[in-house]
């Protein structure tokens, strides 16, 4: 079925003839081969968008979004170098196809195409999305329509200029500029928001940050009007963001404005607002019935503003192409295009889950070997015994040493050094470059590290509590945890999280303080979990880490127990037997460390658990009770293969779970027993399914010794 914007193109072009003189006025001093490429471009954007439905009607292609009304997006692309990195809209496939034109050797068309049937062959994601990325092409891969993406946009352009005062090979030029682009409904989102407002933040103190955000505005969210003149009204005009704005029909317009935003920031190292006014075409996605909600002839209106038509108009008035050269043109492009999507309709897509997985499998195997591969050489003089957070501290002051890309920041890391003391000193030893405070947005602070990650860096970023992580947690679900996946391993960004989280703070707490939930973090493909509880653990896993950060470009989650930050003592007051010293060694990643050699009982645990646990060993002793406690250190990947082999040692198997009883860790531990055959005793306790509430309240929801120790003598006495 023929689309009415096709056939409105051709209808309007096929009655006039060429004016009677030629007015190159209009194309206000761009040569004519520039507008013929750009124009070029929104050709192959618009016959692609008509491929899909082609595709589709044919069930070889898959739901996508299309790029129609938004082809003057390829002006932005031609006023840009072919090395500013870009962070694309998924409307944004006119910018693509032009910015593959300033490349040699790229055929963009074929590869938008095999990303809509998914072929194996597609070059950025191996057919696992259909994404606007080539890595020769400086084009990062995105699958964000919420905008989620401009927070690591925020990152990589910060990184242009920190990764040069540090030292660090970037892949960008030092006078590149990052470009991310997103529609006006999500400019709405509080993620485009709080990005914005973050690089605002960044330029009001003087640090380089140059970013380009275009907002190609087309008046329509799905099917919910944007307020007629909302985006001008809130981006222009603010302090240390540079407004600029464009008719999306005017392709000349558009190629002068974009190139005034671009020196702008290029020159002056400061963000940039574009708005891109233009219109949206042919619905908003494959699926999307448009009359549904809006009118016939609110849709016909719009046909006329057409960027392609418009375009055409400009390059005829201007006597570079004839009507009926321009009718060539489109149908030419039409062959063209159509030809490959009947090439590529019959290409393999991927069969398997192995094959499915084999970037994340990848990674993890890579990463695990980093993390086997790697020690220092401590000095005697640091071996003292110390406590949780003074290892992490030293450990991360070794970083920063060792490694010149290495940057430490969060939310009072700096001067303060951290809430609980953690980072104290670091500033001063590495330097306000290396280790500095970050505003208080936690989608900020991840997607710096995103940013900094896929631009060469190591960012290790602070989340101050864990239950601060939840309001940025798309941030490593939707856009750290995914990149490797749909780049096919050709973009990285390694960065090791850390986290304070979980239970049992005394004097302090309340909600958002003490949270003892990690479901949301559990189930991500690809990214590793460390929860250590020992001083020597807290080390030697953030050593392993920040290896298999670097080494596969891994994110890696460190949870670090705050109950067990200042520790001392496990038995007794005074007896020091929680202290321990840092041998400058690492933590293969998916191992577990045993306590005891008990022969009637395993206790598996982790975190808070580990010094709990062993208190209620000696306990169990006294009853004639012999338990071994094993710290699984490791969430993701679970270390499975010792949670079996530390089971059937003893037959009897206590799950000992700080987290909450319905989602919590225990779930996939005891699920990973069953799974894989284990038939022995088996029970499990957990904290209550409750927010923590303040002061001694908590105790009554979270686990306590208690509880663990009677489900242990009933479990070996049941058995025995």
């Amino acid at each position: 079925m023929a689309e009415p914007i096709d056939e409105y193109f051709t209808a309007t072009l096929s009655g006039p003839a060429a004016p009677a003189k030629a007015n190159a006025d209009v194309l206000q001093g761009f040569s004519a081969q520039r507008c013929l490429d750009v124009f070029d471009a929104q050709l192959g954007s618009r016959h692609l968008d008509l491929a899909a439905r082609w595709l589709r009607s044919r069930n070889r292609g898959f739901y996508t979004i299309g790029s129609s009304g938004h082809e003057s997006n390829a002006a932005v692309a031609a006023a840009l170098r072919p090395t500013d990195p870009a962070l694309l809209h998924y409307r944004s496939g006119g910018f693509f196809l032009a910015r593959a034109h300033q490349v040699e050797g790229s055929n963009a068309l074929r590869d938008v195409l095999l990303g809509m049937v998914a072929a194996i062959d597609e070059p950025i994601s191996g057919g696992r999305h259909k994404v606007f990325g080539r890595h020769d092409l400086h084009v990062i891969p995105q699958t964000s329509t919420i905008a989620s993406h401009l927070p690591r946009a925020l990152g990589v352009a910060f990184s242009i200029a920190r990764s040069r005062k540090l030292g660090v090979e970037c892949p960008w030029p030092a006078d590149a500029l990052a470009v991310c682009s997103f529609g006006d409904a999500s400019a709405n989102h509080s993620t485009a928001v709080g990005a914005i407002n973050a690089a605002m933040h960044t330029s009001y103190q003087g640090i380089p940050l140059p970013l380009l955000f275009v907002c190609e505005d087309n008046g329509i969210g799905i099917s919910v009007k944007t307020p007629q003149g909302w985006i001008a009204r809130t981006y222009r005009g603010r302090a240390d963001l540079r407004y600029f704005t464009a008719d999306g029909t005017d392709m000349c317009e558009v190629l002068t404005v974009a190139g005034q935003a671009a020196d702008y920031v290029r020159e002056q190292r400061r963000p940039a607002f574009l708005h891109l006014r233009t219109v949206r075409l042919m619905g908003h996605a494959g699926s999307d019935y448009e009359p549904g909600y809006r009118r016939g002839d609110e849709i016909a209106a719009d046909y006329s503003r057409d960027p392609v038509l418009c375009t055409a108009r400009l390059i005829i008035e201007a006597g570079v192409l004839s009507p009926q050269q321009v009718l060539d043109a489109y149908e030419h492009k039409r062959s063209e295009v159509q030809s490959l999507a009947t090439e590529v309709a019959e290409y393999a897509q991927l069969d398997s889950a192995h094959a499915v997985m084999a970037p994340l499998r990848n990674a993890f195997e890579d990463a695990v070997t980093a993390s086997r591969d790697t020690a220092v050489d401590t000095p005697v003089s640091d071996r003292a015994p110390v406590t949780v957070a003074q290892a992490i501290n030293r450990a991360l002051l070794e970083v920063l040493s060792t490694r010149p890309g290495a940057m430490v920041f969060g939310e009072d890391v700096g001067r303060k050094g951290g809430v609980y003391g953690v980072t104290r000193g670091l500033q001063a030893a590495a330097g306000t470059a290396r280790v500095f405070d970050t505003l208080l947005d936690e989608q900020s602070i991840l997607g710096l590290a995103l940013g900094a990650g896929v631009s060469g860096l190591l960012p290790i970023p602070e989340i101050q509590y864990l239950a601060y992580l939840h309001n940025a947690a798309d941030q490593i679900r939707g856009e750290g945890a995914t990149l490797q996946f749909f780049s096919d391993r050709q973009y990285r960004n390694p960065m090791v999280v850390r986290i304070a989280g979980y239970g049992y703070q005394k004097g302090f707490g309340g909600h958002f303080h003490n949270d003892n939930s990690i479901t949301a973090i559990r189930d991500l493909p690809g990214v590793v979990v460390a929860s250590p509880s020992r001083p020597d653990d807290a080390a030697g896993m953030l050593r392993s880490c920040v290896a298999a950060a670097n080494a596969a470009g891994v994110v890696c989650l460190f949870l670090e127990p705050i109950a067990l930050y200042h520790t001392r003592d496990l038995y007794d007051d005074g007896d020091d037997l929680w202290l321990a010293s840092d041998r400058g060694d690492t933590v293969p990643i998916g191992s577990s460390r045993t306590y005891g050699d008990g022969h009637d009982l395993t206790i598996l645990t982790f975190g808070n658990g580990v010094p709990m646990s062993l208190r209620v060993t000696r306990r169990l002793a006294d009853q004639d009770i012999s338990a071994r406690v094993v710290d699984l250190r490791w969430l993701a990947p679970l270390p499975v293969a010792d949670i079996l082999a530390e089971a059937h040692a003893t037959g009897r198997v206590l799950v000992v779970d700080e987290t909450r009883e319905s989602g919590g860790v225990s779930e996939g531990i005891v699920t990973a027993l069953i799974d894989r055959g284990y038939r022995g005793g088996l029970a499990r306790v957990a904290s209550h399914d409750s927010f923590i509430p303040l002061g001694d309240a908590a105790l009554q929801v979270l686990l306590s010794e208690d509880t663990i120790e009677a489900a242990a003598i009933k479990l070996v006495e049941s058995r025995r």
